[in-house]
């Protein structure tokens, strides 16, 4: 399973990581998000201990989807070093995230 973050551990997970983040911005009432997060599940356990994966529910944790600009959900963001470096905004094939992972590995 994909880690939840929130507002609170967003600094902590995300930005201060010394390994490449995907975090997927998604709500509950969002139906392509419901397409997403099977697929982040899926790459979180793949990635385990090479990669962090991880979900915020924009409902609940709007400081840091505000901070990065994400206005359509579902929006997938690749950090790397706390900067992003990677934007998905709704749905993709699973292999357009590992991609994104592979070429920071």
């Amino acid at each position: 399973m994909a880690l939840a973050i929130t507002d609170a551990t967003f600094d902590e997970v995300v930005l201060k990581s010394d390994k490449p983040v995907v975090v997927d911005f998604w709500a509950a009432w969002c139906g392509p998000c419901r397409m997403v997060g099977p697929v982040i599940d899926e790459i979180s356990a793949e990635y385990e201990g090479k990669a962090v994966v991880g979900k915020v529910d924009v409902d609940a944790n709007q400081e840091f989807a505000a901070k990065y600009g994400v206005r359509n959900i579902p929006t997938v963001l690749v950090f790397q070093n706390g900067e992003v470096v990677g934007r998905q905004v709704g749905v993709a094939p699973k292999k357009t995230y590992t991609d994104a992972i592979d070429a920071l590995l």
